[in-house]
């Protein structure tokens, strides 16, 4: 490996094709914690999330190394040592992507890009990898949009302050002229991208008036990613809705309908005619959603927020259920979804002690399923017609 330090034009290329052209991505995971032993646990399951959203990437993690560490470095996150510690290891194994799980500020990218450009090798925050994700698996038009939202907020004060730390390198006058001139680009592109989710809103809100006037009654099914809800969704409705076992598979909301058959009440002697209620599938929810993420999604939502009922679908095999149901309800306020809601715990067949989880949870009237086993989902759907 060379040790000639690329230039920003090769090294974009090369990212390209890693990215884009099916290369093998090789990554290094790495993070600071505190010496709360508290903390560290949480780390351990953090560094595991992150793995898997790497893994959704199709990437390989070959090295991790969490440091005990009370204050980021101002200037590199890790510390300059450590991170030349760390960039050596990742060019004896021929890794190409650093990922992070923290937040890196504008300096602290900059800084440590430069100093893997000598090993032909970039860096990413957690919140870089899930755009490239949301990038790599939207498909609707306006599900670009909405990642193209993200990303600009995203990359503006990276533009917008690291002009201080390109000052050091003497280039201030140089780096003036193009922070401005991306300022305007981003500043006129965020104006486009927004008007026109402002049109896929509209729509929606008169598809929503439409099914209103037809008394077409919605479920909207929202858990932490990976609690198996499109499972959950393709069992009612019989569509298809991508079903996957990773982080994410789910990005964007789709609608579908579920046939509730006729039946007749022999106390009040009263036919109910067959009728359809629709299932409302929508995007992933995982900890520590950036609210940048969250408000460009927030037309993808609305929908979802003016539904007539909520299931909730929580991996009752998760040993931090509790964590992850708290992280779902955080966002489920910040989007004012005020609608009632049943607490759905799925996955009962691989649990030794259901009973264990039903005293825990009591407080939030849990209903026990397991899609999978087709265990309790005919007592869900009566359930969800009687509530609705």
């Amino acid at each position: 490996m060379t040790e000639r330090k690329i230039s920003e034009r090769e090294l974009e290329e090369l990212q390209w094709n890693i990215e884009y052209h099916n290369w093998i991505l090789k990554v290094f995971l790495a993070d600071i914690v505190p010496k709360d032993v508290r903390l560290k646990q949480n780390m351990e399951d953090r560094m595991v999330e992150l793995e898997n959203l790497v893994k959704t990437y199709n990437g390989v993690v070959i090295m991790k190394h969490v440091q005990n560490k009370e204050i980021p470095d101002y200037d590199t996150f890790m510390g300059e040592w450590r991170l030349d510690e760390i960039i050596e290891e990742m060019k004896e194994a021929w890794a190409n992507v650093l990922v992070l799980w923290s937040p890196l500020k504008p300096s602290q990218i900059y800084n440590i890009n430069d100093k893997l450009k000598f090993i032909w090798a970039k860096a990413w925050d957690r919140i870089d990898l899930i755009l490239k994700i949301f990038e790599r698996n939207a498909r609707s038009k306006e599900a670009k949009l909405q990642i193209e939202l993200a990303s600009i907020k995203h990359m503006w004060p990276r533009i917008y302050d690291m002009w201080m730390e390109l000052w050091k390198q003497a280039w201030k006058w140089k780096w003036e002229t193009n922070t401005e001139i991306m300022k305007r680009h981003l500043t006129k592109r965020e104006i486009q991208v927004k008007s026109e989710l402002e049109k896929y809103s509209k729509v929606r809100e008169q598809h929503r008036q439409g099914r209103a006037k037809k008394w077409m009654l919605t479920v909207w099914v929202v858990g932490y990613t990976n609690a198996w809800k499109s499972t959950l969704t393709n069992y009612y409705t019989k569509k298809g809705v991508i079903a996957e076992d990773k982080l994410f598979a789910t990005l964007w909301t789709s609608v579908w309908k579920m046939f509730v058959e006729a039946t007749y009440d022999e106390e009040t002697n009263v036919y109910i005619p067959p009728k359809e209620i629709l299932i409302n599938d929508t995007i992933w929810f995982i900890r520590e959603l950036p609210p940048k993420l969250v408000d460009a999604f927030k037309s993808t939502l609305e929908d979802s927020v003016e539904s007539d009922l909520l299931l909730h679908v929580i991996d009752s095999s998760d040993p931090k259920l509790e964590e992850k149901i708290e992280v779902v309800e955080e966002i489920l306020e910040k989007i004012w979804a005020k609608q009632k809601r049943l607490n759905v715990f799925n996955k009962i067949d691989i649990l030794n002690n259901v009973e264990d989880l039903k005293e825990r949870f009591a407080h939030l009237n849990p209903i026990f399923i397991s899609v999978n086993k087709n265990i309790g989902m005919q007592e869900l759907k009566e359930i969800i017609i009687k509530e609705i």
